[in-house]
């Protein structure tokens, strides 16, 4: 599901051949401003939440969420649709998160609804909702979830490291 080509193309806008082509909520973000971008947040994000909703139904467990999670950021990121152009799942993350870790997620998107609100940029509060996950999760849930959600932190960068050595050569 590219929701961020779906909403970009609604106003016009091909991601692909925007800034660094990337068809992800980020994206849609800088080419269209917050107002207009918003759904592809939640489309992406969905996304994650959805399929980390899945995973734990179907393993009876947080970890089985991480493992939804997991795959649907994999999934965002290589769309086999799309030649493996993808996004860089961090939308798909953030919703996944919701599934795999609910308080801390919740208290993540306060976190970022507070910042967007006291700086005007929904991109500083989003940033602040992404990173500030991980601080919340270790205040309270047990470290082997916080590690979980580490790794899929390392999913994140790996994608950002690929996508730039890629460009570059």
């Amino acid at each position: 599901m590219p929701a961020a080509l779906w909403v970009a193309r609604r106003h016009g806008v091909d991601l692909r051949q925007t800034a660094d082509g990337n068809p992800g909520a980020w994206n849609a973000l800088e080419q269209l401003g917050a107002r207009r971008a918003w759904p592809a947040f939640v489309g992406d994000g969905l996304k994650g939440t959805l399929a980390g909703v899945a995973g734990w139904l179907l393993t009876g467990d947080a970890y089985g969420a991480y493992t939804g999670v997991g795959a649907a950021m994999v999934g965002h990121a290589l769309p086999l649709f799309a030649r493996f152009r993808g996004g860089k799942a961090v939308m798909t993350f953030a919703g996944g998160m919701f599934a795999a870790a609910a308080v801390p997620a919740l208290l993540a998107l306060a976190l970022c609804l507070l910042v967007t609100a006291v700086t005007r940029s929904f991109a500083r509060g989003a940033q602040a909702g992404v990173f500030g996950v991980v601080p919340l999760q270790l205040a309270l849930q047990p470290v082997e979830r916080v590690a979980a959600t580490g790794a899929l932190m390392c999913l994140i960068g790996a994608l950002f490291l690929w996508r730039s050595a890629s460009r570059r050569g």
